[in-house]
């Protein structure tokens, strides 16, 4: 019978990582249209050579919200989307893809406040641009934190329908009757001024550099007909770029299709690299592993919390068999970008979520192997998802392989400090977690199992001195790093003080411990106390906006890390009371 439950449980993990695959498979058709293939196609843009899905999904993200949208019926994804944008633009402007919540800004559009979220398309908000444009100018002086929530929201409009704008005007002017059409009228004066216009307006450059003398030289569409005009010959992509153009506004599948192989062919011999690292990444952008791991990690989380009730003899492996198809998944995520980037893991505040929630669930995995009591299985499962629900949101604001800043840009530093300190960070999260999971489970269960409180206790105190070694050595190796690029050693910088808090914080609960000055409890408290600590570091700097270390403000975090203090609070709080102290002991007066 043993036997069988083991091969139960771990086939439930299997099938988990089957359904994973699932996802990485090559996308339909659309219509008859291969926009997958469209979608693989190399761009330059924001510094990087990326695939136009890519793109498209940062771009439809920052506009709707999301990378899908539901238009007549159906739904339409990034790929679809972006070709609609370019060369349907008429059709495009229909599509409810603009999303406004604020109601004053709504009012300037003339619209009418509902229930429900509110969504626009660029046709509804076209007549009204030149207000929207109007108090969008006198808001973007105002630094973004002082800014009124009406402010905010209408540069935020103003920056989504200009990203829109300039993506209908990339590949040929919004209106005109087309990329094939420029190329007939090359040579006359009014030809020189919308080739200008395009140049202005591109917001991506999808022509690859024809020679090996200057292998970045990409260009824009404008750019490419400006040169032909100035008598540089015709770049041999605008003729397979005008046949997808025709092809997609005439509705002739089958041309298209044929376009895009040529275009393919030709990008293939021009730059064979580009159109191989696109290929690759749109694989990853399809697989979407974080979204697909954080959906594992739920689902051992639950099937852990039913084996507290029924049968957890064999429920309980077969939480920790899915925990370990979510570290699969999550790891090979993690190793997908750092060889797309060609950067170690941690690069900015995305990826850092992504490291530290990795790190947690290969920790809480350790713990749960040498204890099988279950928690560690449950509190990695719950860091995992967390932390990649954190991620999820964070990846709301664009290009999550963003160009990195010149202070940023050393591989030796990123894989030492940040890679270490970030460590420290996952083993705090996860010592907080356990001790959030001793908090929970003295006042849940009605028997008291002493040695199960002994044994959270020794995680939580293994996992912080592992915590303290690794935030002290990433603490002392960004001070190094800081005198190579600061020429100062330590300058209190606000993220500097944050990694100090971090290392004294831990230290003070393993003295506290070994000096008797708190017990279990009172080290469950503190490790929780190290929750805030830790996101105060992490979070919080980028929220005060000041420092050399800001890389990444955000201005609408504020409230969710309040928020995540306050219950870190509450919990403390919980951990300190006696256990079940609402119910009436015996022999109490009533």
């Amino acid at each position: 019978m043993a036997f069988v439950q083991k091969y139960l449980a771990w086939g439930a993990g299997v099938l988990a990582l089957l359904v994973a695959l699932i996802f990485a498979l090559p996308g339909g058709k659309a219509r008859g249209f291969d926009v997958g293939g469209f979608g693989t196609l190399p761009v330059l843009e924001g510094g990087r050579v990326k695939p136009l899905d890519s793109l498209a999904r940062n771009s439809l993200l920052l506009i709707h919200s999301r990378q899908v949208f539901r238009h007549e019926g159906r739904m339409v994804g990034p790929d679809e989307w972006i070709l609609d944008v370019m060369f349907r633009p008429q059709v495009a402007d229909q599509q409810r893809i603009f999303v406004i919540d604020d109601p004053e800004v709504i009012s300037l559009i003339g619209a009418q406040q509902t229930k429900n979220r509110n969504y626009f398309s660029f046709a509804d908000l076209s007549s009204h641009l030149d207000e929207v444009q109007k108090q969008a100018a006198s808001a973007q002086p105002i630094a973004a934190q002082k800014r009124t929530r009406f402010q905010g929201a209408v540069v935020n409009l103003f920056d989504r329908v200009y990203l829109y704008y300039k993506l209908r005007n990339t590949l040929q002017l919004a209106g005109s009757p087309g990329l094939g059409w420029e190329l007939q009228s090359l040579g006359t004066p009014e030809a020189a001024l919308r080739h200008q216009d395009l140049t202005q307006l591109a917001h991506f450059r999808m022509l690859p550099p024809t020679t090996a003398a200057n292998p970045d030289a990409w260009q824009s569409v404008g750019q490419a007909l400006a040169a032909t005009q100035a008598g540089a010959g015709v770049h041999p992509g605008l003729v397979p770029l005008a046949k997808l153009n025709a092809a997609y506004v005439a509705n002739d599948a089958a041309s298209f299709n044929s376009a895009l192989t040529e275009m393919n062919t030709l990008v293939k011999s021009l730059k064979p690299d580009a159109l191989s690292h696109a290929s690759n990444e749109l694989v990853f952008n399809r697989a979407q592993p974080f979204f697909v791991g954080l959906s594992i990690y739920f689902v051992a989380f639950l099937v852990l919390c039913v084996s507290w009730i029924y049968k957890p003899e064999l429920l309980r492996p077969t939480a920790y068999a899915l925990l370990c198809s979510g570290a699969i998944v999550h790891t090979i995520g993690l190793a997908a970008r750092i060889i797309l980037q060609g950067r170690p893991p941690v690069t900015n505040l995305y990826s850092s979520a992504v490291f530290v929630g990795w790190g947690a669930v290969i920790l809480g995995l350790i713990v749960e192997r040498m204890y099988r009591k279950g928690f560690g299985t449950a509190v990695a499962a719950l860091a995992g998802f967390a932390t990649l629900i954190v991620a999820q949101n964070l990846g709301e604001s664009g290009d999550t392989m963003e160009m990195m800043r010149a202070v940023l840009d050393s591989n030796f530093w990123l894989a030492t400090h940040v890679t270490t300190i970030t460590i420290g960070y996952s083993g705090t999260f996860l010592a907080g977690s356990l001790a959030i999971a001793y908090a929970l489970r003295k006042h849940i269960t009605p028997n008291v199992d002493p040695e199960t409180d002994k044994a959270l206790g020794d995680m939580a105190y293994g996992i912080i001195c592992f915590s303290l070694f690794f935030s002290f050595v990433g603490t002392v190796l960004g001070g190094i790093w800081a005198d190579q690029s600061w020429g100062r050693f330590w300058g209190w910088d606000p993220k500097e003080n944050g990694a100090l808090l971090i290392v004294l914080w831990n230290a003070i609960i393993l003295h506290a411990r070994m000096a008797g000055y708190v017990r279990e409890r009172g080290t469950m408290v503190m490790a929780i106390f190290g929750n805030m600590i830790t996101a105060a570091s992490w979070f919080g700097v980028n929220l005060l906006g000041v420092g050399l270390h800001a890389y990444g403000f955000t201005d609408s975090g504020f409230i969710w890390l309040l928020s995540f203090w306050i219950t870190q609070v509450a919990f403390m709080a919980l951990c300190w009371a006696p256990a079940r102290f609402w119910v009436q002991k015996p022999g109490a007066k009533a």
